[in-house]
């Protein structure tokens, strides 16, 4: 008899795997819109392709970890125009590292800050609840005892780590923040990344930025992690920064991101991926390029989302609470029953959707912090989402 890891066995089933069980059975009762997973759907930009025709004859090479000097560079620029950071606070051969889409980096670099044991115990990793369920997995498989934060109306949809007992903050390996916040769109202050990353200093733990979504706003540029090292005299210890061009760049087919940060971890992180994963193929890094190094495309695809967000708050506001986030693209509404609501928006409006339970844990008393609440994901172009927020009024 094989004996195996046992930890996977601690995973729940993945959310669009129960949504299928959910779901099992109805037959739509209009044509389908799908939008429970946030997979962007507005047009691929114009330079993608010339760019990796250009770099056709690299699809023969083997690529390099690190990417290329032009690709890590290109960030650097990116990270210090977009933060407004001192020049050199961004050193691309000592503070960035490509990596295949934000999601399996955040998986993969719990292998490098989760220790054995943390002040003599088990080490925790502390994530909101409501979570991406990577955070949660990464943790799991690395060892950490993973401990989940509400973040609800109450608490403003961010969670308060303040709120955990010292001896959980004293085992911290790694504490996850997403801002703007998936699901909810809540943005954190400039004070509130300062204020993690001086907890993360005080209690020695890996602070994990997770900023996918930071192109995607309302009105303000949501501010980062970088910004508030900056203004805490430039030093990046203990934190790490994860973005990518999924959103950024409506390419989540590219598999294209990067993690900044500490220069020891990301050397560490480094070394890492040398052994577990194969680099970003040089096309890809070559079309990355040119899309960090323009903004055109960026500001034309927020556009869009913001256009689509107004309508949003036009047809369903304030029927579910507040509709519109400050970030992302996501709908958090509140309708009492998330599952209930999302078999009757498919069986009676063919509108397929994501019940808030399935993106958090359910805590020791069993109940469940998103319980009353869908997702929806606005990642279609302008007048299917019409159809879908005039669909959602009608049937929930």
């Amino acid at each position: 008899m094989l004996h195996l890891n046992s930890r996977p066995d601690l995973l729940t089933d993945y959310p669009f795997a129960r949504l299928n069980t959910l779901l099992e059975g109805i037959t739509p009762g209009q044509d389908p819109l799908i939008c429970s997973i946030g997979e962007p759907q507005h047009p691929v930009p114009a330079l993608v392709a010339p760019a990796l025709a250009a770099a056709n004859a690299l699809w023969s090479k083997y690529p390099p970890v690190n990417g290329t000097p032009e690709y890590r560079a290109t960030l650097a620029r990116w990270l210090t125009n977009r933060y407004t950071l001192p020049d050199g606070m961004i050193e691309a051969d000592r503070h960035l590292l490509p990596v295949s889409g934000s999601r399996e980096g955040l998986y993969m670099i719990h292998e490098i800050i989760v220790p054995e044991l943390k002040n003599g115990k088990r080490p925790t990793a502390i994530m909101p609840n409501p979570f991406y369920q990577v955070y949660y997995a990464g943790a799991l498989m690395a060892g950490a005892e993973p401990v989940l934060v509400d973040a609800t109306e109450e608490t403003g949809f961010l969670p308060d780590f303040d709120s955990l007992p010292e001896e959980t903050l004293a085992r911290a390996a790694v504490v996850t923040l997403c801002s703007p916040a998936n699901p909810q769109g809540a943005v954190a202050t400039l004070d509130q990344w300062k204020h993690m990353i001086e907890l993360a200093r005080k209690h020695d733990f890996v602070l994990i930025a997770d900023e996918c979504y930071s192109e995607i706003y309302s009105d303000t540029p949501p501010p980062g992690a970088l910004e508030a090292c900056r203004d805490l005299g430039g030093s990046l210890k203990n934190v790490l920064v994860f973005n990518s061009l999924s959103k950024r760049s409506s390419v989540p087919g590219l598999r294209s991101g990067f993690v900044a940060g500490d220069p020891d971890l990301i050397a560490r992180f480094a070394k890492l991926r040398s052994y577990a994963c194969a680099g970003m193929p040089l096309p890809v890094v070559a079309a990355a390029t040119a899309l960090w190094g323009d903004e055109a495309h960026a500001i034309e695809n927020r556009t869009l989302y913001q256009q689509k967000l107004d309508l949003a708050q036009d047809l369903l506001g304030p029927r579910f609470g507040a509709v519109k986030p400050a970030g992302g693209f996501f709908l958090w509404l509140k309708t009492g029953d998330g599952e209930q609501a999302t078999r009757r928006l498919w069986q009676d409006a063919g509108v397929k959707v994501l019940p808030g339970a399935y993106l958090a844990q359910a805590s020791a008393d069993g109940s469940n912090c998103a319980t009353d609440y869908i997702r929806v994901a606005l990642v279609h172009d302008l007048e299917t989402t019409r159809k879908i927020l005039t669909r959602i009024a009608a049937a929930v």
